[in-house]
């Protein structure tokens, strides 16, 4: 049984034929139908991931179960576990979960017992998102065609991030030279083996991709929520048009989203030519086709 949990767990070949299957698909080239049954399971709030796989699932033709686990028997006191279990049991084929515990697969995995659904990691924690990964990939391949020896800096709130984990790692080990640079008390040790943590402007004119991350108020601490101050974060950290207009002619502006507009990326530059952000949202929905097309046998 296939899952996809850690795109940084799949092989380079697998890796690339993913994407490759991504553009496809962006292209055109009609989607491998099922009749498979799917639910999604965000115990987090979500726009782009959670709608970006309801509208893949559609595309595939699967059809889909819906439950909201704020209002299901998880409310009461079920697990995990056992509410996958019963989804199985039920005849789910496939469960999209999104967690606010790090590696809830591990968990899940463990368990042993009675059959779970094949499952995709929508994120969990602050540990990966594995989909976010493909859809990134698949917008710098766009337009690089090519990841080696390219300058990838990820900026903003690293320590809670699970977009700048999951990328950094599958990008450094394609080949891209990749820093950080944000909040010095937001960065974490764990990052080092994947890049250096730089001053924001250090070698900015060389910088293929600068990709942005949300400042998470709801992860960090209760001290950092009450100092922070919007402009001074987006004077030290932010894109604004001074730094925009120093980029080179080819680089590009990347971002998870949802983005606070004026805190980490200038309102006007949120969708200025260099900007990819609205292009990535594009690429989900196809990037999680691709997904969901190889945990069940696409290759």
């Amino acid at each position: 049984m296939r899952h996809f949990l850690n795109i940084n767990a799949i092989d380079d070949y697998d890796v690339l034929n993913l994407m490759q299957r991504t553009l496809e698909l962006k292209a055109g080239v009609q989607p491998i139908k099922t009749s498979l049954t799917v639910s999604n399971l965000f115990f987090e709030n979500s726009t782009r991931t959670h709608s970006s796989f309801q509208m893949a699932e559609n595309k595939l033709g699967f059809q889909q179960i819906r439950i909201d686990p704020q209002n299901s028997s998880m409310s009461k006191g079920e697990s995990l576990v056992d509410t996958l279990k019963t989804l199985k049991a039920i005849g789910v084929d496939v469960a999209v979960v999104r967690h606010r515990m790090n590696n809830w697969y591990d968990y899940v995995l463990n368990a042993g017992g009675h059959a779970i659904p094949q499952l995709i990691n929508a994120g969990d924690g602050s540990g990966q998102h594995p989909s976010q990964s493909l859809l990134d990939l698949v917008t710098i391949y766009e337009q690089f065609s090519h990841f080696d020896g390219l300058r990838i800096r990820i900026i903003g709130d690293l320590m809670h991030s699970r977009v700048a984990r999951s990328n950094a790692e599958i990008l450094h080990h394609l080949g891209a030279h990749v820093t950080f640079s944000g909040p010095e008390s937001w960065y974490v040790q764990d990052l080092a083996q994947f890049g250096d943590f730089v001053p924001i402007d250090q070698d900015w004119h060389k910088l293929d991709v600068v990709m942005f991350l949300r400042v998470q108020h709801e992860r960090i601490t209760q001290n950092d929520n009450q100092s922070f101050s919007t402009q001074k974060y987006h004077n030290q950290f932010g894109l604004n048009l001074l730094r925009y207009d120093k980029l080179k002619a080819d680089a590009i502006v990347m971002h998870p989203a949802p983005v606070n507009r004026d805190v980490e990326i200038a309102d006007e530059l949120v969708e200025a030519p260099k900007s990819r952000i609205f292009e990535q949202m594009t690429n989900g929905v196809f990037a999680r086709m691709a997904m969901l097309e190889y945990i069940n046998g696409g290759k």
